[in-house]
């Protein structure tokens, strides 16, 4: 995996943050998502190295990265701090502007890095998501059932906590083994990246606290951005899985075109994990969007 990168750690204030960079071109980050790391780009990884300077991280909190314990107010894990995190990487790597990606989580990181740092980003791909202020108030009984760690990881300490802790291995297998794909979608090496990484001390209060903050500091911030009029102003590429719960509760797109200017996209053929679930669908589709002249 990742043949021809190379490993770094990023201090940014308290954090380190882990990740690795390859390739050559125009810089493109790519954020993974919940329970992952930046693994889940392993089999577009190459390919993307051919046309970028591809730099796959480590969200705050995740994988090899640091696993600071949470603020009271969960603060130190709002996007907004994951997103500072990033923009650090990728300016300490000599990249002022760049290339996005974020798949799950990754994608609100990168939602809110663009709302707050417009001029960093040339162009904005999201993965399987809707915005989280409106995946918020607009939950009901189907979105609540299929997303129950939504709600799980939000109550507070330790309770989410001990029972993750308890067996780190089964949450990604069954987490991840619970939707459309099953189990067998996956390289059986990603796997076994998820669960050590999860198993370390601290990676399962800072899987809670990412989602305890977008309960509360990040609604706070994206209620800000809507009564202030802020949009997203670079072009924006949103792809779902057609299986997945973001087509069967969500209208992806009009979601997205209610906080951006320039939104287009569709669903692909699979369900929620697309970096891993579809790799060549996706691959097509962000060289053609990346690099196309808008």
């Amino acid at each position: 995996m990742f043949e021809g990168f190379r490993s770094f750690d990023i201090a940014h204030g308290d954090v380190d943050i882990h990740g690795r960079v390859g390739g050559s071109g125009p810089p493109l980050l790519l954020l993974h998502g919940h329970p992952q790391t930046h693994v889940i780009w392993h089999r577009l990884a190459a390919t993307l190295a051919n046309h970028f300077t591809v730099v796959v991280t480590d969200l705050r909190g995740y994988g090899d990265s640091s696993k600071p314990a949470g603020e009271p107010d969960h603060a130190n894990y709002s996007k907004r701090a994951m997103a500072d995190d990033q923009l650090a990487v990728m300016r300490e790597l000599g990249f002022e502007r760049f290339f996005l990606c974020g798949h799950d989580r990754g994608g609100r990181v990168a939602h809110r890095l663009v709302m707050d740092h417009p001029e960093a980003v040339e162009k904005l791909m999201l993965l399987d998501i809707a915005p989280t202020l409106a995946m918020y108030e607009q939950t009901d009984r189907t979105f609540a059932t299929a997303y129950f760690h939504w709600f799980f990881l939000i109550q507070p300490a330790p309770l989410p906590e001990t029972l993750i802790e308890a067996s780190p291995a089964d949450y990604i297998t069954r987490t991840m083994g619970g939707r459309h794909a099953s189990l067998e979608a996956f390289d059986p090496a990603a796997i076994s990246e998820y669960q050590r990484c999860l198993a370390q001390p601290g990676a399962a209060h800072a899987l809670c606290e990412d989602y305890r903050a977008s309960n509360g500091i990040d609604l706070e911030h994206d209620r800000a951005d809507r009564e202030a009029g802020r949009r997203i102003s670079c072009p924006v590429s949103v792809l779902w899985g057609k299986h997945g719960i973001i087509e069967r509760c969500f209208e992806p797109l009009a979601e997205w075109r209610a906080v951006a200017e320039r939104v287009e996209g569709e669903a692909l053929p699979c369900g929620h994990y697309i970096p891993e679930e579809a790799p060549q669908a996706l691959l097509e589709r962000l060289l053609r969007f990346m690099t196309h002249h808008h």
